[in-house]
């Protein structure tokens, strides 16, 4: 019976947590089709900025708006400083699907790195096009297209585990930010994203409601410069974030929980 009453009282939340999702969708989806029509008529510096600023708004409403209905509690004030920063590479730990947009809707002038095959989705592919955000089917020519990125003044986000994290706390880092770092010659800010939530963690489903609200916290953590020897630089920073962030699983105590609203599952 207690069962049943917890899932009867969880149903409005995941209702309300379903409608924000599809609000989310149909926003992109609007948004890709306008990408559509404006890549072939804008140039490329134009489009680029406006396709990044119309992303961050887009995702930041969104952000605000699950907040206001206390679906989330965000704290990403951190980043306001440094939104208008150019030439900089934010780095950050990958726990959930939230993450990149967590950052570029407090980064107007960012791009990310993403997978090839997101390109060509209907949600993404024509918005990220217009950013001119980067596909990473090619090495060479993701490095190359984000050091030009860098040096045109825009920012880089990146998440070294290359996918949301599968061995917390940290999935070993792949080899490309810092040699991306050393031939823009740009400064290399690591991010750490916090959540007790593992909603839309790796092997989380999108459909499952976890219990609610779902809390971020964002805190810069050191800023590196670039160095002659990127894969030393590399290990320098998978190790600086590997010692918090197992410090704080270790020292975690699961009595202590915010105070929740139901789930589903």
């Amino acid at each position: 019976m207690k069962r049943l009453l917890r899932w009867i009282f969880s149903i409005p939340l995941a209702l309300l947590l379903y409608a924000l999702l599809l609000l989310l969708g149909s926003i992109s989806l609007a948004w890709n089709l306008v990408a559509m029509l404006l890549y072939p008529m804008l140039p490329a510096r134009v489009g680029r900025s406006l396709g990044r600023r119309v992303i961050a708004f887009a995702y930041r409403s969104f952000w605000a708006t699950a907040s206001a209905f206390g679906m989330m509690r965000i704290d990403a004030s951190c980043l306001d400083a440094l939104r208008d920063e150019r030439g900089v590479i934010f780095v950050a730990n990958h726990p959930t699907m939230l993450d990149a947009l967590l950052l570029v809707a407090r980064l107007p002038r960012s791009a990310c790195i993403m997978k090839a095959d997101l390109m060509r989705n209907i949600f993404l592919g024509a918005g990220a096009r217009l950013a001119r955000y980067i596909r990473n089917d090619s090495a060479r020519t993701m490095v190359r297209l984000a050091v030009e990125d860098l040096k045109n003044g825009g920012q880089l986000v990146i998440f070294p585990e290359g996918t949301r994290t599968v061995t917390p706390p940290l999935n070993a880092f792949r080899p490309g930010v810092t040699l991306i770092a050393k031939l823009a010659q740009a400064p290399i800010q690591t991010v750490f994203i916090e959540t007790d939530s593992p909603y839309l963690g790796k092997g989380w489903p999108l459909w499952r409601v976890p219990p609610l609200p779902i809390v971020f916290r964002l805190r810069l953590g050191q800023r590196f410069a670039p160095q002659h020897d990127s894969d030393a630089l590399l290990h320098e920073i998978e190790q600086y974030f590997r010692h918090p962030l197992e410090q704080r699983a270790s020292d975690a105590q699961p009595a202590c929980q915010t105070s929740r609203a139901p789930t589903l599952s």
